[in-house]
């Protein structure tokens, strides 16, 4: 008689500021994989169950907000010069002043929310194709799988520019039994792979992934497009492991040629529509709903509705649908003065009322609570959350022509977002070197891309974290002091230390 082995992984995401707890499934039991028929493990028992899962992947982004957004934008923006923390506490104060150890538990939280979506994608990749339901046509079953891939490879490029060496998991764990226990076992203690490992499989899942993958809906950005596809290659291309500048044009080219531009007005992005749109935001003239979704920008997005809404803008100030809403405690992601001081360089830029808000408050961390900053991308519970826009992979054209020696060229692309932000064209003097329009490029994306969630990411990208963070403690009064300099070994994070504790195949990053 065979000995079976369940193994179910709880992984607690704890909020501490929220107070909000999740306890998911763990992706590997029998519950969430399916049951066996005959001693034949079925996961999928026909296609309303594929379809059903299909949904499930399709909200990922919509419902798991703390790890690919909260986080990131803690990481991204609390990290470099761009933000505070907010809410200096155990779990954010250490990206603001470089003391991560692999004991936060937001990057516990971080590690297990994104390993946990891989086996879900993993569980339709790995299993679509032995549904047995004639419904479900080759068509559909290679459609799902293509876009379970540009979700898997969405996924692993988070993490790979997060943490470096992470566990590359492509396969669906079965069931631990005495026959089975050696070939099984280890898939639930997987080893580290190298970023450039990490980095082809990513590619490779795209490239698949863009043969099946639906075409862009201009009504609807949520899908795993082949537009999703082309925008993580021009974004995978760009960095270090797999550099290819040429590639980096060539898939920004096919997302103008899908129909994708820069919207008109900036601010139709994030803005809202106001019950009297001539009255400010107030408790009475309330928000009622986004200005608008799916743009022409928007690549891919989370979207939220009334009666279905985004739980995390309050954590970043006033949520405009609800005015007093949680407005009691400090928030996440101040806007930095530093941050500020850029936008303010050259007056008249649209793009800083729509960064920052400033509000009166009962708390004065790091301004006066008379006139407290405050994030304004995510400014009540109807906005999107885009996670990628065209403004991006516009920019890193730029970056790309910049590399190849073209300045003239990259200048006209950062012209663009500096015009419709209301700024004159840049002057000869910004493209009269490499390290002038270097300069030039990397500021335009600070303020085109600022709160969204890349700064931190640019900056390791280009080379620029010692330049620019060891350098802003002292410049930005309101920054608490710097614990450790910033190295190259700061431009990857520490693994959770409760993850290296459970698999004894994982090796803590140096310098942690």
């Amino acid at each position: 008689m065979k000995t079976k082995y369940i193994i179910i992984i709880a992984l607690a995401i704890t909020l501490a500021s929220c107070s909000l707890d999740y306890e998911p499934l763990d992706t590997y039991s029998d519950l969430t994989e399916g049951v066996s028929e005959d001693s034949i493990q079925v996961v999928f028992k026909d296609k309303a169950a594929v379809l059903s899962h299909r949904q499930t992947l399709l909200n990922l982004y919509k419902n798991g907000q703390e790890h690919w957004y909260l986080d990131l934008l803690l990481l991204s923006e609390s990290h470099s010069d761009n933000a505070y923390a907010g809410a200096p506490n155990a779990e954010t104060t250490p990206f603001e002043v470089n003391s991560i150890e692999g004991s936060n538990t937001n990057l516990r939280r971080d590690w297990n929310s994104h390993m946990g979506n891989i086996a879900q994608a993993n569980r339709l990749i790995n299993n679509i194709d032995q549904v047995d339901d004639a419904s479900l046509t080759a068509a559909e079953k290679s459609q799902y799988k293509a876009e379970a891939k540009i979700l898997r490879a969405m996924i692993y490029f988070d993490m790979v520019r997060i943490w470096g060496n992470v566990p590359l998991v492509t396969t669906s764990a079965g069931d631990i039994t005495s026959e089975t226990i050696k070939d099984v076992y280890p898939a639930y203690f997987p080893p580290q792979a190298d970023p450039l490992t990490i980095y082809q499989q990513i590619e490779e899942d795209l490239l698949e992934g863009l043969q099946n993958a639906p075409n862009n809906n201009p009504n609807d950005k949520t899908q795993f497009s082949k537009s999703v596809a082309r925008a993580l290659l021009a974004k995978v291309y760009a960095e270090k492991p797999l550099r290819d500048y040429d590639k980096v044009i060539k898939y920004a080219d096919e997302l103008a040629a899908d129909g994708f531009s820069l919207v008109d007005n900036y601010s139709i992005l994030f803005d809202v529509i106001l019950i009297d749109p001539n009255s400010p935001p107030s408790q009475e003239n309330r928000a009622i709903d986004a200005k608008l979704r799916n743009t022409s920008e928007s690549i891919f997005e989370a979207q939220y509705f009334p009666g279905n809404t985004n739980w995390v803008t309050w954590m970043f100030g006033r949520p405009l649908d609800d005015w007093n809403f949680y407005f009691t405690f400090l928030k996440w992601i101040t806007p930095s003065r530093d941050l500020i001081k850029a936008y303010n360089s050259e007056p008249g830029d649209l793009r800083y009322e729509q960064g920052v808000v400033f509000y009166q408050t009962d708390w004065s961390v790091y301004y006066p609570a008379s006139n407290y900053a405050f994030m304004y991308k995510t400014r009540s519970a109807y906005n999107s959350i885009i996670k990628m826009r065209y403004a991006d992979i516009l920019l890193l054209k730029a970056e790309a022509l910049i590399s190849k020696g073209d300045y003239s060229a990259a200048s006209q692309i950062i012209n663009q977002t500096r015009r419709r932000a209301g700024l004159a064209d840049l002057p000869a003097s910004a493209i009269s070197s490499k390290d002038a329009i270097q300069k030039a490029y990397l500021k335009e994306r600070r303020l085109e891309l600022a709160l969204e969630g890349h700064r931190w990411f640019d900056l390791v990208r280009l080379d620029k974290v010692e330049e620019v963070m060891n350098a802003v403690y002292a410049k930005d009064e309101g920054r608490p002091a710097q614990i450790y300099p910033y190295t190259s070994l700061s431009y990857i994070l520490p693994i959770p230390q409760d993850v290296i504790d459970q698999n004894p195949n994982l090796v803590q990053n140096p310098g942690y």
